[in-house]
Protein backbone atom coordinates (compact mmCIF):
# COMPACT_ATOMS: atom_id res chain seq x y z
CA UNK A 1 0.00 0.00 0.00
CA UNK A 2 1.13 3.59 -0.75
CA UNK A 3 1.54 5.29 2.13
CA UNK A 4 2.48 9.23 2.80
CA UNK A 5 4.70 9.16 5.30
CA UNK A 6 6.22 5.42 4.64
CA UNK A 7 9.66 7.17 4.52
CA UNK A 8 9.59 9.09 7.64
CA UNK A 9 10.65 7.36 11.04
CA UNK A 10 9.85 9.49 14.51
CA UNK A 11 11.53 8.91 17.75
CA UNK A 12 8.62 9.49 20.52
CA UNK A 13 9.89 10.92 23.83
CA UNK A 14 6.13 11.88 24.32
CA UNK A 15 3.60 10.64 27.05
CA UNK A 16 0.46 11.14 27.96
CA UNK A 17 -1.79 12.69 25.36
CA UNK A 18 -1.27 15.60 23.24
CA UNK A 19 2.29 14.43 21.67
CA UNK A 20 0.69 10.68 21.58
CA UNK A 21 -2.30 12.30 19.63
CA UNK A 22 0.28 13.31 17.10
CA UNK A 23 1.86 10.68 16.63
CA UNK A 24 -0.40 8.20 16.62
CA UNK A 25 -1.73 10.36 13.25
CA UNK A 26 1.76 10.57 11.63
CA UNK A 27 1.39 6.55 12.23
CA UNK A 28 -1.84 6.07 10.90
CA UNK A 29 -0.25 7.90 7.79
CA UNK A 30 2.65 5.57 7.54
CA UNK A 31 5.07 7.27 9.59
CA UNK A 32 7.26 4.87 11.19
CA UNK A 33 6.98 5.74 15.16
CA UNK A 34 9.06 4.42 17.54
CA UNK A 35 7.90 5.66 20.77
CA UNK A 36 10.41 5.02 24.33
CA UNK A 37 9.57 4.63 27.00
CA UNK A 38 10.42 3.87 30.84
CA UNK A 39 11.65 0.34 31.84
CA UNK A 40 9.30 -1.01 34.07
CA UNK A 41 6.40 1.84 33.76
CA UNK A 42 5.69 2.80 30.36
CA UNK A 43 3.40 5.73 29.28
CA UNK A 44 1.72 7.58 32.37
CA UNK A 45 -1.88 6.69 30.51
CA UNK A 46 -1.37 2.86 30.60
CA UNK A 47 -1.96 2.76 33.92
CA UNK A 48 -5.13 5.57 34.17
CA UNK A 49 -7.64 3.32 34.50
CA UNK A 50 -10.46 1.64 34.99
CA UNK A 51 -11.37 0.81 32.09
CA UNK A 52 -8.65 -1.66 31.31
CA UNK A 53 -8.71 -3.72 28.29
CA UNK A 54 -9.49 -7.26 29.61
CA UNK A 55 -7.49 -11.04 28.72
CA UNK A 56 -8.86 -13.84 27.02
CA UNK A 57 -10.24 -14.54 31.38
CA UNK A 58 -12.01 -11.31 31.64
CA UNK A 59 -9.51 -10.13 33.87
CA UNK A 60 -7.82 -6.67 33.40
CA UNK A 61 -4.52 -6.16 31.56
CA UNK A 62 -1.91 -3.26 32.29
CA UNK A 63 -3.68 -1.73 29.31
CA UNK A 64 -6.29 1.47 30.22
CA UNK A 65 -8.52 2.80 27.48
CA UNK A 66 -6.98 6.19 27.54
CA UNK A 67 -3.36 4.58 25.89
CA UNK A 68 -5.55 2.31 23.79
CA UNK A 69 -7.14 5.51 22.38
CA UNK A 70 -3.87 6.96 21.22
CA UNK A 71 -1.21 4.00 20.99
CA UNK A 72 -1.79 2.47 17.45
CA UNK A 73 0.89 2.22 14.82
CA UNK A 74 3.81 2.47 17.08
CA UNK A 75 6.56 0.28 17.96
CA UNK A 76 7.51 0.46 21.91
CA UNK A 77 11.01 0.64 22.70
CA UNK A 78 11.61 0.85 26.57
CA UNK A 79 14.99 3.01 27.17
CA UNK A 80 16.21 4.42 30.33
CA UNK A 81 17.26 7.79 29.45
CA UNK A 82 18.67 9.26 32.60
CA UNK A 83 21.68 6.31 32.06
CA UNK A 84 24.64 7.37 30.00
CA UNK A 85 23.76 4.35 27.80
CA UNK A 86 20.39 5.11 27.22
CA UNK A 87 20.88 8.53 26.19
CA UNK A 88 23.94 6.81 23.74
CA UNK A 89 20.93 4.62 22.19
CA UNK A 90 18.86 7.82 22.06
CA UNK A 91 21.38 9.42 19.81
CA UNK A 92 22.31 6.22 18.10
CA UNK A 93 18.62 6.23 17.44
CA UNK A 94 18.63 10.07 16.13
CA UNK A 95 20.73 9.31 13.36
CA UNK A 96 18.21 6.64 11.84
CA UNK A 97 15.36 9.54 12.47
CA UNK A 98 13.69 12.82 10.98
CA UNK A 99 11.72 13.83 13.48
CA UNK A 100 12.00 14.16 17.35
CA UNK A 101 8.93 14.74 19.84
CA UNK A 102 8.50 15.27 23.58
CA UNK A 103 6.87 16.40 25.67
CA UNK A 104 9.25 17.28 28.94
CA UNK A 105 8.89 20.36 30.67
CA UNK A 106 11.17 23.32 29.58
CA UNK A 107 14.79 22.23 30.49
CA UNK A 108 13.88 18.76 31.26
CA UNK A 109 15.54 17.00 28.21
CA UNK A 110 18.99 19.08 28.47
CA UNK A 111 20.03 17.51 31.62
CA UNK A 112 20.29 14.44 29.75
CA UNK A 113 21.80 15.87 26.76
CA UNK A 114 19.06 16.07 24.16
CA UNK A 115 18.15 19.23 24.48
CA UNK A 116 17.47 21.25 21.01
CA UNK A 117 20.68 22.93 21.04
CA UNK A 118 22.48 19.71 22.19
CA UNK A 119 21.81 18.22 19.14
CA UNK A 120 21.10 20.47 16.46
CA UNK A 121 24.82 20.91 15.10
CA UNK A 122 25.35 17.13 15.16
CA UNK A 123 22.12 16.45 13.50
CA UNK A 124 21.37 19.32 11.37
CA UNK A 125 17.96 18.12 9.47
CA UNK A 126 16.52 16.69 12.77
CA UNK A 127 13.03 18.12 12.80
CA UNK A 128 12.86 18.63 16.89
CA UNK A 129 8.85 19.41 18.38
CA UNK A 130 8.63 20.13 21.30
CA UNK A 131 5.71 20.45 23.49
CA UNK A 132 4.79 22.24 26.54
CA UNK A 133 2.57 24.08 28.51
CA UNK A 134 3.40 27.59 28.20
CA UNK A 135 6.18 27.22 25.31
CA UNK A 136 9.87 27.58 25.54
CA UNK A 137 9.71 31.48 26.06
CA UNK A 138 7.63 33.74 28.46
CA UNK A 139 7.66 34.06 32.66
CA UNK A 140 5.26 30.74 32.76
CA UNK A 141 7.69 28.83 30.29
CA UNK A 142 9.02 26.86 33.09
CA UNK A 143 5.96 25.65 34.75
CA UNK A 144 4.52 22.43 34.39
CA UNK A 145 1.56 22.62 32.21
CA UNK A 146 -1.64 20.36 32.24
CA UNK A 147 -4.89 20.59 29.60
CA UNK A 148 -7.02 21.61 32.26
CA UNK A 149 -5.21 24.70 33.35
CA UNK A 150 -4.49 25.28 29.31
CA UNK A 151 -8.70 25.42 28.98
CA UNK A 152 -8.95 27.87 31.99
CA UNK A 153 -6.01 30.09 31.29
CA UNK A 154 -6.30 30.36 27.61
CA UNK A 155 -9.96 31.95 28.05
CA UNK A 156 -11.81 28.30 26.53
CA UNK A 157 -13.30 28.18 30.38
CA UNK A 158 -14.23 30.98 30.45
CA UNK A 159 -16.74 31.19 27.17
CA UNK A 160 -17.92 27.15 28.18
CA UNK A 161 -20.96 26.50 30.56
CA UNK A 162 -24.28 28.18 31.59
CA UNK A 163 -24.49 31.89 31.52
CA UNK A 164 -25.70 31.62 35.63
CA UNK A 165 -23.27 28.20 36.19
CA UNK A 166 -19.47 27.88 36.87
CA UNK A 167 -16.93 28.25 33.93
CA UNK A 168 -16.98 24.47 32.57
CA UNK A 169 -13.96 22.71 30.76
CA UNK A 170 -14.81 21.14 27.55
CA UNK A 171 -15.81 16.92 28.38
CA UNK A 172 -12.33 16.32 26.55
CA UNK A 173 -8.63 17.56 27.18
CA UNK A 174 -9.38 19.18 24.00
CA UNK A 175 -6.23 21.60 24.58
CA UNK A 176 -4.10 18.04 24.46
CA UNK A 177 -6.12 17.22 21.36
CA UNK A 178 -5.79 20.24 19.29
CA UNK A 179 -2.19 21.15 20.74
CA UNK A 180 -1.54 17.47 19.23
CA UNK A 181 -3.16 18.65 15.23
CA UNK A 182 -1.11 21.84 15.72
CA UNK A 183 2.03 19.49 16.38
CA UNK A 184 1.54 17.37 13.67
CA UNK A 185 0.69 20.18 11.17
CA UNK A 186 3.89 21.76 12.58
CA UNK A 187 6.40 18.57 11.84
CA UNK A 188 4.72 18.00 8.73
CA UNK A 189 5.69 21.69 7.36
CA UNK A 190 8.84 21.63 8.59
CA UNK A 191 9.49 18.03 6.62
CA UNK A 192 8.71 19.46 3.74
CA UNK A 193 11.07 22.49 3.82
CA UNK A 194 13.65 20.27 4.83
CA UNK A 195 13.60 18.41 1.67
CA UNK A 196 14.17 21.75 0.39
CA UNK A 197 16.62 23.25 2.11
CA UNK A 198 18.16 20.16 4.21
CA UNK A 199 17.98 22.08 7.50
CA UNK A 200 16.00 20.92 10.29
CA UNK A 201 14.69 23.30 13.19
CA UNK A 202 12.95 23.31 16.36
CA UNK A 203 9.33 23.26 16.71
CA UNK A 204 7.68 25.08 19.73
CA UNK A 205 4.07 24.07 20.75
CA UNK A 206 2.44 25.46 23.66
CA UNK A 207 -1.13 24.24 24.92
CA UNK A 208 -1.88 27.70 25.86
CA UNK A 209 -1.34 28.94 22.31
CA UNK A 210 -2.51 26.95 20.86
CA UNK A 211 -6.07 26.85 23.05
CA UNK A 212 -6.11 30.38 22.52
CA UNK A 213 -6.06 29.87 18.95
CA UNK A 214 -8.42 27.41 18.35
CA UNK A 215 -10.88 30.22 19.83
CA UNK A 216 -11.05 31.88 16.51
CA UNK A 217 -14.24 34.12 16.43
CA UNK A 218 -14.48 34.49 20.40
CA UNK A 219 -10.70 35.68 20.88
CA UNK A 220 -11.72 37.93 17.68
CA UNK A 221 -14.94 39.12 19.25
CA UNK A 222 -12.67 41.02 22.07
CA UNK A 223 -10.26 42.09 20.42
CA UNK A 224 -12.91 43.81 17.70
CA UNK A 225 -14.64 44.74 20.28
CA UNK A 226 -12.82 45.17 24.09
CA UNK A 227 -16.19 43.43 25.33
CA UNK A 228 -15.33 39.87 26.58
CA UNK A 229 -18.12 36.98 24.92
CA UNK A 230 -20.82 36.09 26.81
CA UNK A 231 -20.63 32.85 28.26
CA UNK A 232 -24.33 31.12 26.67
CA UNK A 233 -24.11 27.58 27.36
CA UNK A 234 -25.46 25.79 24.36
CA UNK A 235 -25.91 28.90 22.71
CA UNK A 236 -24.06 31.00 20.33
CA UNK A 237 -22.16 34.61 20.64
CA UNK A 238 -23.17 35.75 17.57
CA UNK A 239 -25.94 33.35 15.55
CA UNK A 240 -29.26 33.03 16.38
CA UNK A 241 -31.33 30.43 16.92
CA UNK A 242 -27.67 28.14 16.92
CA UNK A 243 -28.32 26.02 20.42
CA UNK A 244 -29.74 22.92 21.60
CA UNK A 245 -33.29 22.96 22.24
CA UNK A 246 -35.18 19.47 24.73
CA UNK A 247 -37.63 17.79 22.44
CA UNK A 248 -39.85 15.81 24.09
CA UNK A 249 -38.24 12.94 24.19
CA UNK A 250 -34.25 14.95 24.31
CA UNK A 251 -32.60 17.36 23.03
CA UNK A 252 -31.94 18.50 19.42
CA UNK A 253 -29.71 21.15 17.67
CA UNK A 254 -30.67 23.91 15.91
CA UNK A 255 -27.74 25.05 13.43
CA UNK A 256 -29.44 27.96 11.48
CA UNK A 257 -26.36 29.66 10.13
CA UNK A 258 -28.37 32.11 7.73
CA UNK A 259 -31.64 34.35 7.65
CA UNK A 260 -33.17 32.05 4.74
CA UNK A 261 -32.99 28.62 7.25
CA UNK A 262 -34.67 30.59 9.86
CA UNK A 263 -37.48 31.34 7.48
CA UNK A 264 -37.73 27.68 6.44
CA UNK A 265 -37.93 26.53 10.04
CA UNK A 266 -40.26 28.81 10.39
CA UNK A 267 -42.50 27.47 7.97
CA UNK A 268 -41.74 24.28 8.87
CA UNK A 269 -42.57 25.03 12.83
CA UNK A 270 -46.15 26.53 11.12
CA UNK A 271 -44.91 30.13 12.47
CA UNK A 272 -44.08 32.14 9.50
CA UNK A 273 -44.82 35.26 11.18
CA UNK A 274 -41.98 35.04 13.11
CA UNK A 275 -39.57 35.33 9.84
CA UNK A 276 -41.70 38.30 9.08
CA UNK A 277 -41.59 39.74 12.61
CA UNK A 278 -39.10 42.79 12.29
CA UNK A 279 -37.37 41.88 15.91
CA UNK A 280 -36.57 38.52 14.03
CA UNK A 281 -36.38 38.95 10.83
CA UNK A 282 -32.31 39.08 10.71
CA UNK A 283 -29.87 37.74 12.76
CA UNK A 284 -28.35 41.07 13.78
CA UNK A 285 -32.07 41.95 15.25
CA UNK A 286 -32.68 37.75 16.53
CA UNK A 287 -29.53 38.70 18.28
CA UNK A 288 -31.04 41.85 20.03
CA UNK A 289 -34.06 39.74 20.82
CA UNK A 290 -32.66 36.79 21.57
CA UNK A 291 -34.23 36.43 25.09
CA UNK A 292 -37.64 36.83 23.53
CA UNK A 293 -37.30 34.89 20.39
CA UNK A 294 -35.31 31.16 21.89
CA UNK A 295 -38.06 30.85 24.64
CA UNK A 296 -40.91 30.65 22.08
CA UNK A 297 -38.87 28.32 20.21
CA UNK A 298 -38.14 26.19 23.04
CA UNK A 299 -41.88 26.12 23.96
CA UNK A 300 -42.60 24.53 20.29
CA UNK A 301 -40.03 22.16 20.54
CA UNK A 302 -40.98 20.78 23.34
CA UNK A 303 -44.23 19.81 22.28
CA UNK A 304 -42.85 16.55 19.57
CA UNK A 305 -40.61 14.27 19.81
CA UNK A 306 -36.57 14.68 18.27
CA UNK A 307 -37.31 12.25 15.26
CA UNK A 308 -40.34 14.76 14.49
CA UNK A 309 -37.79 18.07 14.05
CA UNK A 310 -34.81 16.29 12.73
CA UNK A 311 -36.56 14.04 9.99
CA UNK A 312 -38.84 17.08 9.06
CA UNK A 313 -36.08 20.07 9.29
CA UNK A 314 -33.75 17.76 7.17
CA UNK A 315 -36.51 17.74 4.36
CA UNK A 316 -36.81 21.55 4.83
CA UNK A 317 -32.94 21.72 4.46
CA UNK A 318 -32.81 23.17 8.08
CA UNK A 319 -29.17 21.92 9.64
CA UNK A 320 -30.35 20.11 12.84
CA UNK A 321 -29.11 16.84 14.66
CA UNK A 322 -29.73 14.54 17.66
CA UNK A 323 -27.43 15.23 20.73
CA UNK A 324 -25.97 11.51 21.00
CA UNK A 325 -24.90 9.48 23.80
CA UNK A 326 -21.50 7.14 22.64
CA UNK A 327 -23.35 4.06 22.47
CA UNK A 328 -25.82 5.92 19.49
CA UNK A 329 -22.88 7.72 18.09
CA UNK A 330 -21.05 4.35 16.68
CA UNK A 331 -24.78 2.69 16.08
CA UNK A 332 -25.16 5.58 13.50
CA UNK A 333 -24.99 4.62 9.57
CA UNK A 334 -23.22 7.64 8.86
CA UNK A 335 -20.21 6.69 11.54
CA UNK A 336 -20.29 3.39 10.05
CA UNK A 337 -20.05 4.12 6.56
CA UNK A 338 -17.32 6.51 7.28
CA UNK A 339 -15.04 3.51 9.13
CA UNK A 340 -14.85 5.16 12.25
CA UNK A 341 -15.05 1.86 14.44
CA UNK A 342 -12.16 0.04 13.54
CA UNK A 343 -10.66 -3.23 14.50
CA UNK A 344 -7.19 -4.32 15.64
CA UNK A 345 -5.82 -7.72 16.96
CA UNK A 346 -4.07 -7.63 20.18
CA UNK A 347 -1.49 -9.59 21.65
CA UNK A 348 -3.09 -9.61 25.06
CA UNK A 349 -6.91 -9.79 24.02
CA UNK A 350 -8.41 -12.57 22.70
CA UNK A 351 -10.39 -10.63 19.92
CA UNK A 352 -9.70 -7.86 18.15
CA UNK A 353 -10.38 -4.71 19.92
CA UNK A 354 -12.34 -1.83 18.95
CA UNK A 355 -10.47 1.61 18.43
CA UNK A 356 -11.81 4.77 16.99
CA UNK A 357 -10.80 5.44 13.15
CA UNK A 358 -8.74 7.86 11.44
CA UNK A 359 -10.56 10.58 10.24
CA UNK A 360 -8.15 11.42 7.20
CA UNK A 361 -9.39 9.56 4.20
CA UNK A 362 -7.10 9.96 1.22
CA UNK A 363 -7.55 9.01 -2.74
CA UNK A 364 -4.34 7.78 -2.92
CA UNK A 365 -2.08 7.04 0.14
CA UNK A 366 -5.28 5.77 2.12
CA UNK A 367 -4.04 5.63 6.55
CA UNK A 368 -3.51 1.87 7.36
CA UNK A 369 -3.65 0.48 10.95
CA UNK A 370 -0.68 -2.19 11.20
CA UNK A 371 0.94 -2.08 14.67
CA UNK A 372 -1.92 -2.69 17.15
CA UNK A 373 -1.18 -0.21 20.69
CA UNK A 374 2.03 -2.22 21.85
CA UNK A 375 2.49 -3.55 24.85
CA UNK A 376 5.35 -1.72 27.07
CA UNK A 377 8.43 -2.68 25.29
CA UNK A 378 7.15 -4.65 23.05
CA UNK A 379 9.56 -3.74 20.28
CA UNK A 380 12.99 -2.72 22.09
CA UNK A 381 14.73 -6.06 20.48
CA UNK A 382 13.06 -5.49 17.82
CA UNK A 383 14.12 -2.27 16.88
CA UNK A 384 18.07 -2.40 18.86
CA UNK A 385 18.38 -5.33 16.31
CA UNK A 386 17.42 -3.49 13.01
CA UNK A 387 18.58 -0.10 13.27
CA UNK A 388 21.74 -0.28 15.86
CA UNK A 389 22.48 -3.31 14.64
CA UNK A 390 23.11 -5.06 18.05
CA UNK A 391 23.37 -8.48 18.75
CA UNK A 392 21.25 -10.84 20.84
CA UNK A 393 24.22 -10.84 23.58
CA UNK A 394 24.20 -7.05 23.44
CA UNK A 395 20.81 -6.91 23.99
CA UNK A 396 20.67 -9.23 27.06
CA UNK A 397 23.79 -7.28 28.55
CA UNK A 398 22.15 -3.96 28.11
CA UNK A 399 18.57 -5.68 30.00
CA UNK A 400 20.82 -7.01 33.00
CA UNK A 401 21.73 -3.27 33.51
CA UNK A 402 18.19 -1.86 33.69
CA UNK A 403 19.03 0.37 30.66
CA UNK A 404 16.40 -1.08 28.57
CA UNK A 405 13.58 -3.14 29.21
CA UNK A 406 11.40 -6.09 26.14
CA UNK A 407 8.29 -7.11 26.77
CA UNK A 408 9.59 -10.73 28.14
CA UNK A 409 10.30 -9.14 31.37
CA UNK A 410 7.21 -6.50 31.74
CA UNK A 411 4.62 -9.46 30.70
Amino acid sequence: MNKALDDIRVLDLSRVLAGPFCTQMLGDMGAEIIKIEKPGAGDDTRHWGPPFLKDANGVDTSESAYYLSVGRNKKSVAIDIKTGEGQALIRALLKESDVLIHNFKVGGLEKYGLGYDQLKNEYPALIYCAISGFGQTGPLAPEPGYDFLAQGMAGLMACTGEPDGEPMKVGVALSDVMTGLNAAAGILAALHSCSRTGRGQMIDIALTDCTLAALTNIAQYYLTSGICAPRLGNAHSTIVPYQAFKARDGHIILAIGNDSQFRRFCDFAGKPEWSADPRFATNTVRLMHREMLCPRIAALIAEQTGAYWIEGLREADVPCGPVNRMDQVFETEQIQARDMEIFMDHKLAPEPIALVGSPLKFSDTPVSYDIAPPVAGEHTAAVLKALLNLSDEEITALEQQGIIETHKTIL
